[in-house]
């Protein structure tokens, strides 16, 4: 598979051409390959050499090599950002620096976008997800950097992948998500009363389906202080019934998708 060329189209060829009807299916078969991209990368994390296009890196060098990486393109730099804040603040540094030829795309979680808001919200090219991508970096479609999903020991392990055919479809994963995800400037900025643990609490009550009444006990507050809350949230969220509220805090990153 090494050494393959994709004739990949570019994000804004996908956007034109692609169906409406076709966008949420394709969204979620890229994001398919993007696990099997990962998983395959998994399975060889433990070795130390380059096998067939991935090199495996481990926390200590993660600054210089998304450096490396971000600062030598010449084209374009493609980023899915999580809410690692070490991941956020490092690749938004390199990124403030890349010649301004240089094309950059952000996605961001609502999650992503909190860790550094002035910034990301000073980039042209940033779009958020509600959902969790993990965090990687393509530049010039060429060579990439994938974090990888470990648990234990070997957490914060990544991979920088410069097998052709593995980035082109990396690349193509990250063109249909960036199609699906929504503009910064549509984002709503929250206040930080909606950031407040008490908010997040009775944002989880609602979305339990608890009746006022117990979630009123559950908080430990009176029925009437807790649906003034619940009325002050619901104004705060521009949501008509307490189910949108609910869909809008996902949304926002307020509350983690449910399981």
């Amino acid at each position: 598979m090494a050494g393959t060329l994709f004739d990949l189209p570019t994000v804004g060829d996908l956007e034109e051409s692609l169906p409406q009807g076709h966008a949420a299916r394709l969204e979620q078969t890229l994001l398919q390959a993007r696990a099997l991209i990962e998983s395959t990368m998994s399975l060889h994390r433990r070795r130390p050499a380059t096998v067939s296009g991935v090199t495996h890196t481990d926390a200590e060098v993660t600054t210089e090599t998304l450096e490396r990486l971000i600062l030598r393109a010449r084209r374009s730099v493609n980023v899915a950002l999580t809410g690692s804040v070490a991941f956020v603040e490092t690749v938004l540094r390199c990124v403030a620096e890349v010649p301004s030829g240089v094309t950059v795309r952000v996605l961001c979680t609502p999650a992503a976008l909190e860790v550094s808001p002035a910034r990301l919200r000073g980039l042209a090219g940033v779009r958020i997800l509600p959902h969790e991508l993990s965090g990687f970096v393509v530049a010039d479609g060429t060579s990439a950097f994938l974090r990888l999903a470990t648990q234990g020991p070997a957490d914060g392990r990544a991979a920088v992948v410069t097998d052709r055919a593995a980035v082109s479809t990396l690349q193509l994963l990250y063109a249909g998500v960036w199609s699906r995800g929504r503009r910064l400037v549509d984002h709503p900025e929250v206040s930080p009363r909606l950031r407040s643990e008490l908010t997040r609490r009775i944002l989880e009550q609602l979305r339990s389906g608890r009746t006022d009444a117990t979630a009123a006990v559950e908080l430990q507050v009176s029925l009437r202080t807790y649906r003034r809350h619940v009325a002050e949230i619901m104004r705060e969220l521009n949501a008509s019934s307490r189910f949108q509220a609910g869909v809008r805090a996902v949304e926002l990153g307020l509350l983690p998708k449910a399981a």
